[in-house]
């Protein structure tokens, strides 16, 4: 179930094939428009996407917005690999236009 107003309201199911076979349970991956920058962080070891939201948006639970503005950030585990000389964008809170 999806609630009204979750980021993933607008994906689609997984569909069976014409066999009949439904290739996976669940939902696809949701639509994901280019995230505005607002600032640039720059990475120091042990960092994780939780700990940017609490200090930028003071919303542990906003860590997605991050990665979002970061697709080759795929999980926390990402950002050990990443060049600490290359930013981690950080996009505003809230899509323009949402409340």
């Amino acid at each position: 179930m999806i609630n009204k107003g979750s980021r993933y309201e607008g994906a689609t199911l997984f569909k069976p094939d014409e066999d009949g076979v439904l290739p996976f349970r669940g939902i696809r991956p949701r639509p994901i428009g280019a995230a505005r920058p607002v600032l640039e962080h720059y990475l120091r070891t042990g960092e994780r996407p939780d700990l940017f939201a609490a200090h930028y948006y003071n919303d542990p639970q906003l860590w997605w917005r991050i990665l979002d503005a970061n697709p080759d950030v795929l999980c926390a585990g990402d950002l050990a690999e990443r060049d600490p000389a290359d930013p981690l964008l950080i996009p505003s809170a809230r899509e323009p236009g949402s409340r």
